[in-house]
């Protein structure tokens, strides 16, 4: 069961997957990405990840790609690699030139994929819940776009992790909670799911469509709409959502208890019903 690398149209191990130094996803964050798991053996929702990387795509103006031929790449990795639960990933950059602001005339965009297995999250976290800090939203404005963009992701994470929690929840100056580093983010109130619109200032996540389909099927009132940090801490509820998070519980936020400490009965329902849809 090897975990593998595609390169351009070349298929190998990860650790001889080269791309040049003057790439500019390397040297500019030029680049998009997709990540997407798989279930027993089957990519899960594959062709919503592929309708948002072309999204993230043209949203950066990209030259067209192939979506058959990368459907193919991906499929062909993740065949080869053999791993029952992994995790694919796509980075196509803008491709290879000397370094210039400027978009390259004919670079011609680099693509690579690796799957390797997923770590899963702790069981402990799904029956007891995690902890998360509040940080102020400083991220570029199109957070919509999927791109290899991360710095203020990874800063804030790391901030969380110092501080004992498993992740940051973004806040705008103006107090409008918007998601974690690599998740969206849910609240539940008087049984009733609230998440961030869509808008720049997040990202479309796959998983987040799923559990508002799964809401709407499972007859859970369901509102996008903004809200802001008073209504976070006087939530009864409050999870994330994420292709590998998949739905986990929050339950303090910068020390303070939501609702006792507890995980809720809705959260832990979707999660139940989620990991079903995605045949675990």
């Amino acid at each position: 069961m090897p975990e593998l690398a595609y390169l351009n149209g070349d298929y190998l191990p990860i650790e001889k997957a080269l791309v040049p130094i003057e790439d500019r996803g390397y040297q500019f964050g030029d680049a998009v990405y997709e990540f997407i798991a798989s279930y027993n053996g089957r990519l899960f929702y594959l062709e919503e990840h592929l309708d948002r990387l072309e999204r993230s795509l043209d949203g950066l103006s990209f030259p067209p790609l192939s979506r058959d031929a990368i459907r193919q790449a991906v499929e062909t990795l993740f065949e080869k690699a053999g791993l029952p639960r992994a995790g694919v990933y796509i980075q196509i950059s803008r491709g290879v030139a000397p370094r210039n602001h400027a978009f390259p005339d004919a670079a011609g965009c680099q693509v690579v994929m690796t799957v390797r297995a997923i770590e899963e999250k702790p069981d402990e976290l799904r029956k007891n819940g995690a902890a998360a800090i509040t940080v102020e939203d400083f991220r570029w404005g199109r957070c919509d776009l999927k791109t290899v963009q991360l710095l203020p992701n990874v800063l804030a994470k790391q901030k969380a992790l110092a501080a004992g929690a498993f992740d940051a929840l973004f806040v705008s100056s103006e107090g409008v909670v918007r998601e974690a580093t690599s998740s969206n983010l849910c609240i539940v109130k008087d049984k009733t799911v609230v998440t961030h619109p869509l808008t720049p200032r997040i990202l479309p996540g796959i998983t987040r469509k799923v559990v508002i389909e799964l809401c709407r099927e499972l007859g859970i009132p369901i509102e996008e709409r903004l809200f802001k940090t008073d209504a976070l801490f006087g939530a009864d509820e409050v999870f994330l959502t994420g292709t590998v998070t998949e739905v986990l519980p929050i339950v303090t936020i910068d020390g303070r208890r939501i609702a006792g400490g507890q995980v809720g009965p809705v959260t832990a329902r979707l999660h139940e019903t989620l990991r079903r849809r995605c045949g675990a």
